[in-house]
């Protein structure tokens, strides 16, 4: 059986979300998006604007590729809420990544503003990735709320330091139903590996990909690295043990008296 992801009614084989900010071109990202796969990709309301007349983001983004607005610079629901339907009326669709920080320091979400706002845009029609800190309780909320897949972050944004929250993560996708997209901090493919072999349903990564030495590489790595860790985990990666167990007998070919 192929296996698929699929949220809000859409069918995702790569299982590699790309964020948008940061690439030294727009020339860089949309290489970096083909050469990886990617089918789902964020985007910075701000840089969505097909009335300017310089270059408009959305002329690099690859056909066949599903835009996501976030609705980055938001500090409440409300704010959230309308950065989401101008989103919608510039001709962005209905999906939606809700970031809302109040936080300028570490920039970690606020995660009961960003379930107001998840629940108020579900009820509109949208198909809501909310952003969030890993939080079991809070998880379970938003999907009561309509949410179509819970990002929680694996460490700070742009921080590159991996899946600090593995444990906390690993919980929340043993217990919820819905898609777990790991979002924030992922600085090298092996930590996407790692977020795929818990189980997670995709990654999103922006950062490490777009300030690499080279970008476009980085991003073939980065896709690899999400299928190997997926495959791990659909072919039951074995549990840690304390003890050596010896992969080929000891006895049996040697003499006893030898």
């Amino acid at each position: 059986m192929e296996d698929i992801l699929k949220i809000g009614g859409k069918i995702i084989k790569n299982r590699l979300f790309i964020g948008t900010g940061k690439f030294a071109s727009y020339a860089i990202m949309k290489r970096a998006i083909e050469v990886s796969q990617a089918e789902v990709v964020t985007v910075a309301l701000r840089r969505v604007d097909s009335s300017a007349k310089s270059e408009n983001i959305l002329e690099f983004i690859p056909r066949g590729c599903t835009i996501v607005p976030n609705t980055s610079g938001a500090r409440n629901a409300d704010e959230a809420v309308r950065i989401a339907r101008l989103a919608k009326a510039s001709g962005a669709g209905n999906w939606v990544k809700i970031e809302v920080v109040q936080d300028n320091k570490y920039l970690l979400p606020d995660n009961m503003e960003t379930l107001k706002a998840t629940e108020i845009l579900a009820k509109e029609g949208f198909i809501v990735l909310p952003y969030m800190s890993p939080d079991l309780s809070m998880a379970r909320r938003l999907v009561d709320a309509g949410a179509a897949a819970v990002m929680p972050l694996g460490s700070p944004i742009g921080s590159n330091r991996g899946v600090r929250t593995k444990e906390l993560v690993e919980i929340i996708v043993r217990e919820i139903k819905i898609p777990v997209i790991v979002d924030a901090g992922l600085g090298a493919p092996s930590s996407a590996c790692e977020c795929m072999e818990l189980g997670c349903a995709a990654v999103l990564v922006n950062t490490a990909i777009a300030i690499a030495e080279d970008p476009v590489g980085m991003a073939k790595a980065f896709s690899d690295a999400v299928r190997a860790g997926r495959l791990g985990y659909l072919s039951g990666i074995p549990e840690a043990g304390k003890d050596a167990k010896a992969s080929s007998p000891l006895t049996g070919f040697l003499r006893e008296d030898a």
